[in-house]
């Protein structure tokens, strides 16, 4: 049992602390995840929506400590309490949107690592375990160190936590693990490889045969039977390759001008996913170097979820020079964490992006 305890302790540490740094890493992230939850298709707590950024950043800081003090056996009582009310929280969570097919992605490793909601509850059932083994054997949990170097290290990894968070929340995520990293080309994120798998669905066709109903199944070819047809249902038995970048449009007025505006040498894109809720100091700051990047050749453009009536106030009451294209919204959450955020693309491919509030870092050639 003490050596089950100890593997248990050190699994169970490592592991909260990787997948709350990780998350911890893009905090605004994993708040687009938590408000996918309280959304009213899923758990219907809509009022929780506008906490989530801070009920984001409180969860991912306390993963860390949690694997922090496991580890070094500080306020053990605490900690183990503490793990098996989180690990039960999200066991049920990750089983019901498994169940009811609700969350197609935890967020659990945030971008890093993307994970099946079955394999999510998987996951955690394993934790639990885990967690359990802890629980009961938790008289084999020896402190390291002497309680004033366990306090000392408890409180370096609280305010790591709370400075690192507050550095990616102001800026950007230090370590970017989406497909519009900095070096991406859109482009390229977009395509098929020629020996990509395609999916495979299960096509089950309804027959009225003699009176009496016949199903055939078959993976979409239509079956030979001396019947009535009633009807088909498919499912998707095998999923197909898809690309990192799927949802990438750029479109005005109904027209796709995506392919048009990625053979751009110079292009300067000004992201806003809502902008209902964008900061708009900023683009005071935007106009600048929005004017700037104009007299220097570039093509300016900016993108949105918004509509038109939102893009036109924005646009005369900063007089910026440059027009909106719409986008759908979870692809420019995803693009950049910053409302508004900018990039540089030279023929498609990313070479700079910034947050609001390091425009000035941006560098126009």
């Amino acid at each position: 049992m003490k050596h089950l305890v100890g593997f248990s302790r050190v699994f169970v540490g490592i592991l909260f602390i990787i997948s709350g740094f990780i998350k911890l890493n893009d905090p605004v992230g994993f708040s687009f995840k938590l408000e996918e939850y309280f959304s009213q298709g899923v758990l219907d707590l809509p009022f929780l929506m506008p906490y989530a950024l801070a009920i984001s950043i409180f969860v991912v800081i306390f993963e860390v400590v949690l694997g922090v003090f496991l580890l070094i056996g500080y306020r053990k009582s605490f900690t183990l309490w503490s793990l098996l009310l989180m690990i039960v929280f999200f066991t049920f969570l990750t089983f019901y949107s498994a169940y009811f097919n609700k969350v197609t992605d935890c967020g659990c490793f945030g971008d890093a690592i993307k994970l099946t909601p079955w394999e999510s509850f998987t996951k955690d059932v394993v934790l639990l375990v885990l967690i359990l083994i802890l629980y009961f054997g938790r008289q084999h949990i020896k402190p390291l160190f002497n309680q004033g170097v366990r306090q000392i290290i408890a409180l370096v990894a609280v305010v790591i936590c709370i400075i690192y968070g507050n550095y990616v929340l102001n800026h950007l995520p230090v370590i970017d693990f989406r497909p519009y990293e900095i070096g991406a080309n859109i482009e390229d994120g977009m395509e098929f490889p020629e020996d990509a798998p395609n999916a495979i669905f299960e096509y089950a066709w309804k027959f009225n045969v003699n009176g009496k109903e016949q199903v055939l199944v078959t993976q979409g070819e239509y079956p030979e039977v001396d019947g009535e047809f009633i009807g088909v249902e498919t499912e998707e038995i095998q999923k197909g390759y898809e690309p990192p970048i799927h949802d990438f449009t750029i479109e005005q007025q109904g027209e796709d001008f995506t392919a048009l505006l990625m053979q751009e040498p110079k292009l300067l894109i000004v992201i806003a996913y809502d902008l209902a809720k964008s900061e708009y100091e900023a683009f005071e700051k935007i106009k600048i170097v929005s004017d700037k990047a104009d007299g220097l050749g570039y093509k300016v453009i900016g993108m949105s979820a918004s509509n038109e009536d939102w893009t036109r106030k924005i646009i005369e009451e900063y007089q910026l020079g440059f027009e909106f294209y719409f986008t759908d919204e979870t692809t420019l959450k995803t693009i950049v964490r910053s409302n508004p955020g900018l990039l540089i693309l030279e023929r498609g491919t990313i070479t700079q992006k910034v947050h609001f509030n390091d425009i000035e870092d941006l560098e126009l050639e």
